[in-house]
Parts: C-alpha cells; sequence; structure tokens
C-alpha cells in the first residue's frame, strides 16, 4: 500500500528550507562579488569568482589570530564544562532527597531566569578587578554561566540510570569516586556530547561576553574582529561576508558530523 504524502508538512519543510538556504546563499554570493556587481543586483549570482576577497579579509582581521584565540576558549569551555558540571550535577541528582542539594538544584536552575544585561556591568567590573579581562577569564564565565541550564538536563538524565548500577560496583569495593568515572560517566556519553556541542557553538559565536571582558586587541576572538569591516562611512559587505564564511565554517562542520548526537542525546534523556 502507497504511503500517501503529507502535503502541508512538505510544504513547510519546504519553506523552513527556503528561510535556511535564502541567506546562505546571500552570503555565499555576495562573498564572491565585486562592489560593482553588488551594486547593480543584490541577488543576482556573482559574474566571477572573487575569492581575493577571502585573502583581503584575513589580512584585514588577522584571522589566524583571531582563530587560535577563538579555538582555545572553545576547546577549554567544552572540556572544563562537561568535567565540572557532570560532577555537580551528579552530586545533586544522588542527593535530591536531601533538602541542602534540592535547594542547590533550584538555585542552579533559577539562574536560567536571569537576564544578562542585568548582570552585564558587575561582570565588566569584576573581571577587571580580579585582573579576568582575558581569554582564561572568559573560559571561567563561560563554565559558570553554562551551568544552569546544564545542570537542568544533566540531572534529569542522571535520575534515568539505575541506581542498582552502581550498588553493584560498589559492592564490588568501587569507591564513590570509581562509580562516577567507571560506571556513570560512561553511561553519560550521550547528553555529555548533547552538553559539548552546545557548549561548542555558544562559545565560538558568542559576541557580547568577549565584547565586554576582553580589553586587549590581541585576544580577540572571530566574532568580535568582524567589527573592522564597519565604519562611521559605510560597511565593505563583500570582505565582511568573506570573513562571516571563514568564521561560519568551522561550526558548520561541526554540526554536520555531531547533529546526530545532538538529536540522539536528546531523546535517549526522554525515554530511559
Amino acid at each position: 500500500m502507497a504511503k500517501k504524502t503529507n502535503w502541508v508538512a512538505t510544504l513547510l519543510i519546504a519553506v523552513g528550507a527556503l528561510f535556511i538556504l535564502f541567506p546562505l546563499y546571500m552570503a555565499v554570493s555576495i562573498a564572491l562579488k565585486t562592489p560593482e556587481e553588488l551594486a547593480d543586483s543584490v541577488l543576482s549570482l556573482p559574474v566571477g569568482m572573487h575569492v581575493e576577497n577571502f585573502a583581503k579579509a584575513i589580512k584585514a582581521t588577522n584571522f589566524f589570530q583571531a582563530f587560535q584565540n577563538s579555538a582555545f576558549i572553545t576547546v577549554t569551555t567544552v572540556v572544563l564544562t562537561i568535567i565540572t558540571n557532570s560532577m555537580v550535577a551528579y552530586a545533586i541528582a544522588r542527593n535530591m532527597h536531601r533538602k541542602f542539594f534540592k535547594f542547590l538544584y533550584y538555585y542552579f536552575v533559577s539562574a536560567l531566569f536571569i537576564p544578562f544585561p542585568i548582570i552585564m556591568l558587575p561582570i565588566v567590573k569584576q573581571t577587571s578587578a580580579f585582573g579576568m579581562n582575558n581569554p582564561s577569564g572568559l573560559v571561567f564565565l563561560y563554565v559558570v554561566y553554562g551551568i544552569a541550564f546544564n545542570i537542568f538536563i544533566y540531572v534529569g538524565y542522571i535520575r534515568s540510570i539505575p541506581k542498582e548500577l552502581e550498588e553493584a560496583a560498589i559492592m564490588d569495593g568501587c569507591s564513590a569516586w570509581g562509580v562516577f568515572w567507571r560506571v556513570v560517566f560512561p553511561l553519560m556519553a550521550p547528553i555529555n556530547a548533547t552538553v559539548a556541542i552546545l557548549t561548542c557553538l555558544w562559545a565560538w559565536n558568542d559576541f557580547l561576553l568577549p565584547l565586554i571582558v576582553l580589553s586587549d586587541q590581541s585576544d580577540m576572538t572571530l566574532p568580535l574582529v568582524q567589527y573592522v569591516f564597519q565604519s562611521k562611512f559605510g560597511t565593505d559587505y563583500n570582505l565582511a561576508f568573506a570573513s562571516y564564511l571563514m568564521a561560519l565554517s568551522p561550526m558548520i562542520i561541526v554540526y554536520l558530523f555531531a547533529q546526530k548526537w545532538i538529536i540522539g542525546g536528546v531523546t535517549r534523556g526522554a525515554i530511559k
């Protein structure tokens, strides 16, 4: 029996795809045009492949230095987030029957409802006072600010892991530290992958927090160096879009390879 096509769903998917593909087409076509071609028609295809826009963008933004800064901040943030947030979540999830840990859980989760602009000014003053207005300080802030959302999803996932597995490990002489690293942490692989990918996308693409924290020009990340194309007299759109594509490419590659783990982590946590 032939399956019927759901035309409404197909139409919605097609419209959604257009909303994603059209901005991507605009970014690629503008990056490959000359300013004259862009002035003639924004929507037309580029006449030639003006790849020299990418070379000029690399030179204007000191691209490789900014790439190195973004890579250091992103990788360090992801590693520290997984290690620290998972341990805190495990302690809370296995002690939720105690008032102190239940209070900690709601305390962390309540941070989700605090708008960032409210704490922006205190962050600027405190990071400057403590000498944290550098990439290492930025990593610390990412780890701390991510803990609210990560605790929320980690605790739900850990509570779905049967306690009998941990009790069996303890019966075999495993310590609490050993139970976490040998039994629980390997079982957290799907949710760890989800947290890692979401944290990676956030730290790589974030603009506001690096803008208010980083003070040295040599510490600038890729989103920040895009400012070089904008002046009070106008914006060099061809070089700007070439630079945007280069900054965007690593995260597109990461997402294409890792998107199945995002979906897998969420669905496994939901059905356990």
